[in-house]
């Protein structure tokens, strides 16, 4: 039977941390999370401990440990519970304390007051993870900006510790482990981000120090293997680091998006099964050493933390390495630590040195695989075998239990259901252990004997390669995912679906209609509010193209277009209406903003600001005029997005697009005419949009900017006639958009303006006549169009 007695106070210290680090959001500071900590925690401890000692238990020694012993049986129960209670809320404080000192180190950080005044400061920064390329980044030189999570050592010279920061840098090696110093203006991020501030440095960055040896090795192990992988080609190469160490960064955007369609993104996540090959594996070479107990504990100790820093300390690593130190501790004292104890006392260890982990999905996603791997796998292969044979019952038990574990948290993320994740799973699981070990084997070897190593790459690339297949083969299939109620509603349901549905499978049938009702009860409750919620999301779905590289979203009299590439999202304008906004938003699924572009202040392009804030990572704009502006950005910045004035020569990247900014000029007063003027290069081909420049402003643009012929085009000002001629003539776009609503009242598009773009050549595209449209650039130039109300191709013309 499980020990189950550590599950609740896990619980009740992951609770504990989530709300810990929230509700300063809310408004409530870090003093009353203090004393709340402790209040609570002091009066439910009386409360358990008079419930241990007072109604009954007594505590009492054995020869090794302490025990709690009842007076009479009757009170067993009573003793057992409060017991569990006492840790429980012991849990619960800790970790509320360890939040309560993270936030309060956070207030009275150095940087608190440069980032409040917006003043640049010079700062040292602690590398603690290796940098990762930004999927939309502002550029201010010819340089990208790389991810770097870290923590703060110096602010203007005076020492600093403890306070997390982000930092996009420009154009430096800035290795896991390093100082780097730079000058920067940061800005606060909410409670609930675990970086406390964010900073952008394009500048010179200066190493102060290297990295330590015991961290640098693996950083050239890494990028040696990451080399030699591509040159095994195709999907299975971009597989082979994420098997063997968890480097996803070979792998594109149409195979993540098939992974994750199939459920199979897992496979490149270190977590739980890597840790424990390199520590069994370890703990068995030393036993083949004929080394004792210890000795072996101490090697396999060793080896984990070698891998750890191989991988990088992501937070299914440190979980999963968490929970093999407390297994190896546990053997290494003679005592059996059972898996459900080692998790959960992993988890409050984890909890308590960082309980911002309480908000991270990666770690949440790591710690409920392995509780469904522990609680339901067992219990669903006997249930299942009575209804196959046992091999089959236990080789299926274990992906079902995983996903159903997962699936809650997953729709937080993405609000749709895999269909088809299980058996992919089936069908990918004789394959990942093989691609893992050899993999990682290849790895280590490949510095020693490079062709050895090489060619054990080789060897996992099959398996690599069969794991890429089925996930395409997976994604493809009509229906691979179902919509679901997105948020905590779609969770929550999501959960009560799987209770139920666990309770029906599980328990055995009865004679009688009482269970009939019951499943058909369950049923309805599910299925009509489901329905009524999922249905029109799922038609509308179903019927559009999920393979869009622009997007013109029917947000009435306005203008609000979505741009893919590469997986990263931009957002130019938001239109007059949030809720017409969050419509096309659900319509596409689109959860997160990398990149919002508000041209101008008008409300007909930022009154949709409520719908994304929270979602956004940068947002681009031009000149503030006061009111307007800050109602518009305030929201946004309180919620962690970094705000950029630009003007023309700013440039950035979306995905594997290039962008820059061509207009307003330096010192532009604000208006339509100080409008952002975008021009995007990449897969969508060559775009420009024009926010709502008149015809005087379009005239000095084309005296100031190196134009050409683009494929895209959004036109001025929704089509007023208030348009240059000489500027469409320069662009003669393929395709034309104008977001407009219908009887605006304004006569937009005027006839001047559809007279012009049928003169050069550029076929109209709007929103009051096709509603949302979505183009997809397809090879040769052009687009295939997606109207809700009509669909075809737009063709270039010569």
């Amino acid at each position: 039977m499980r020990d189950l007695r550590l599950l609740g106070p896990a619980c009740a210290a992951w609770a504990a941390a989530w709300l810990a680090v929230t509700v300063p959001d809310l408004g409530i500071g870090t003093t009353v999370v203090a004393t709340w900590a402790w209040g609570a925690a002091t009066v439910l401890l009386l409360l358990s401990a008079w419930l241990a000692v007072a109604r009954g238990p007594r505590l009492a020694t054995s020869r090794r440990r302490w025990v709690v012993r009842a007076r009479h049986p009757r009170h067993a129960r009573t003793a057992a519970v409060a017991a569990t209670l006492l840790v429980a809320f012991a849990c619960a404080a800790l970790v509320s304390t360890a939040a309560a000192v993270g936030l309060g180190a956070r207030e009275r950080s150095a940087l608190a007051e440069p980032a409040e005044s917006r003043r640049t400061v010079e700062v040292v920064v602690e590398v603690t993870r290796p940098p990762q390329p930004m999927k939309a980044a502002v550029w201010a030189s010819a340089e990208p900006l790389m991810r770097v999570d870290g923590t703060l050592v110096a602010v203007d010279g005076d020492p600093v510790r403890g306070v997390p920061v982000t930092v996009g840098l420009g154009g430096a090696e800035a290795e896991w482990g390093a100082h780097v110093s730079f000058s920067a203006r940061a800005s606060s991020l909410p409670a609930a981000e675990p970086n406390a501030f964010r900073m952008v440095a394009p500048g010179e960055v200066s190493t102060v120090s290297p990295a330590p040896a015991w961290l640098a090795w693996a950083g050239g192990l890494r990028d040696r293997f990451a080399d030699a992988a591509t040159e095994l080609g195709g999907d299975g190469g971009a597989l082979v680091p994420g098997l063997a160490i968890g480097d996803t960064s070979a792998v594109g955007t149409e195979l993540d998006t098939a992974m994750k369609t199939s459920s199979l993104s897992h496979l490149t996540a270190v977590s739980g099964a890597n840790c424990a090959i390199v520590t069994a594996a370890a703990f068995g070479l030393a036993a083949l050493c004929g080394l004792g107990r210890g000795a072996r504990v101490a090697v396999a100790l060793v080896a984990l933390s070698g891998f750890v820093v191989l991988v990088t300390p992501q937070p299914s690593v440190i979980r999963a390495a968490a929970m093999a130190v407390v297994i190896l501790v546990g053997m290494a004292l003679a005592r059996s630590a059972g898996g459900v104890s080692a998790l959960s006392l992993a988890v409050v260890i984890l909890l308590t040195v960082d309980p911002w982990l309480a908000r991270d999905y990666g770690f949440a996603l790591s710690a409920a695989a392995t509780a469904g791997l522990l609680l339901l796998a067992a219990p669903l292969a006997r249930r299942l075998a009575d209804v196959m044979p046992t091999p089959l019952a236990v080789v299926l038990a274990v992906p079902v239990a995983a996903q159903l574990a997962c699936q809650p948290v997953l729709v937080l993320l993405d609000p749709s259901i895999a269909l088809y994740g299980v058996p992919a799973n089936l069908l990918a699981a004789p394959a990942a252990p093989v691609g893992t070990i050899v993999g990682m084997v290849g790895c280590l070897v490949l510095p020693l004997l490079p062709s050895v190593g090489y060619a054990l790459m080789q060897v996992a690339w099959v398996p690599a390669s069969w794991i890429a297949l089925v996930a395409h083969g997976a994604a493809a299939l009509p229906g691979a995912r179902l919509p679901w109620p997105a948020d905590a509603i779609g969770a929550l349901l999501l959960v009560a679906v799987t209770a139920a549905s666990l309770w029906l499978a599980m328990s055995r049938p009865r004679p009688g209609p009482a269970r009939r009702v019951i499943a058909v009860a369950v049923l309805l409750l599910v299925a009509v509010p489901t329905g009524i919620s999922v249905g029109p999301i799922v038609v509308a779905r179903a019927q559009h193209p999920a393979d869009w590289d622009v997007a013109n979203c029917d947000v009435g009299q306005g203008d609000a277009v979505l741009v893919r590439s590469e997986g990263a999202t931009a957002l130019i304008d938001t239109g007059p209406d949030p809720a017409a906004l969050e419509r096309c938003l659900s319509l596409l699924g689109v959860a997160t903003i990398d990149l919002l572009v508000l041209t101008h202040w008008d409300a007909d392009h930022v009154a949709g600001v409520p719908a994304v804030v929270g979602r956004v990572g940068v947002v681009i704009h031009g000149p503030l005029d006061g009111t307007r502006s800050s109602s518009a950005l305030e929201p946004l910045e309180e919620a962690g997005a970094e705000a950029i004035e630009v003007e023309a020569g700013r440039s950035g990247t979306l995905g594997d697009s290039r962008w820059r900014v061509l207009w307003p000029r330096p010192k532009a007063q604000p208006g339509n005419d100080a409008s952002v003027v975008l021009e995007v290069n990449g897969r969508l081909g060559r775009a420009i949009f024009l926010g709502d420049l008149g015809e005087e402003a379009q005239a000095r643009l084309v005296a100031s900017a190196d134009l050409a012929r683009v494929d895209l085009v959004k036109v001025a000002h929704h089509g007023s006639a208030d348009q240059s001629e000489r500027l469409y003539e320069l662009l003669r776009g393929t395709v034309g958009i104008v977001g407009v609503g219908a009887d605006n009242g304004y006569g937009h598009p005027t006839d001047r303006l559809l007279d012009l773009l049928e003169g050069v050549g550029t076929t109209a595209v709007r929103s009051d006549r096709s509603g949302t449209s979505l183009l997809t650039a397809v090879d040769g130039g052009g687009y295939r169009l997606w109207v809700e109300r009509d669909s075809g191709d737009v063709a270039p013309r010569p």
